[in-house]
């Protein structure tokens, strides 16, 4: 699966969603301009240590992004009008997300080599979903659909689940 993300604007969402592409396997493609620095402190902090497990690709334009990507490219707006979760989804599909405060440009949206314009149901009156968040959702149940490949038990539990669950978490109490 591949997570496009076009000029994204706020380094702590992008930095969860390198952290979430870590942590299910999903490439992660940029295109510019971003909104911060690659070495912004706040992308870090947003993706913790997962920085160097993420296969992060930057591009200089969609054009260039959609040239290397070969799947079905599914664009996310506020006003589509099917949902995310009617779509049966394969290993190679692409999900393209666009700026925290714009979304996606018409040129994007229109382009009619996208396989569908999806959207994430939300309250009537509610205006968008924060950017990581919209991101996680679709990962999550593409990857469900997909059976979780991939997944598997963690190699290392972290302190807190060790001593609430003990062997359950994999380690001593």
């Amino acid at each position: 699966m591949h997570v496009v993300l076009v000029e994204p604007q706020i380094a702590p969402n992008t930095g969860s969603i390198i952290r979430l592409c870590a942590n299910t396997g999903t490439t992660l493609h940029l295109v510019e301009p971003l909104g911060f620095a690659l070495d912004d402190a706040r992308l870090r902090r947003g993706g913790l240590d997962y920085h160097e497990f993420a296969d992060v690709t930057l591009h200089p334009d969609v054009d260039t992004a959609r040239a290397t990507l070969n799947g079905r490219w599914f664009v996310f707006s506020a006003a589509g009008t099917q949902r995310f979760t009617d779509v049966e989804y394969r290993v190679d599909d692409v999900f393209v997300f666009g700026t925290e405060r714009t979304g996606l440009s018409a040129n994007v949206l229109g382009d009619p080599r996208n396989q569908r314009t999806l959207t994430i149901p939300m309250r009537p009156t509610s205006r968008s979903i924060n950017l990581a968040n919209a991101v996680s959702i679709v990962v999550y149940e593409a990857w469900r659909q997909l059976d979780f490949s991939g997944a598997g038990p963690r190699v290392t539990p972290s302190a807190l689940a060790v001593e609430a669950l003990g062997d359950e978490a994999g380690g001593q109490p």
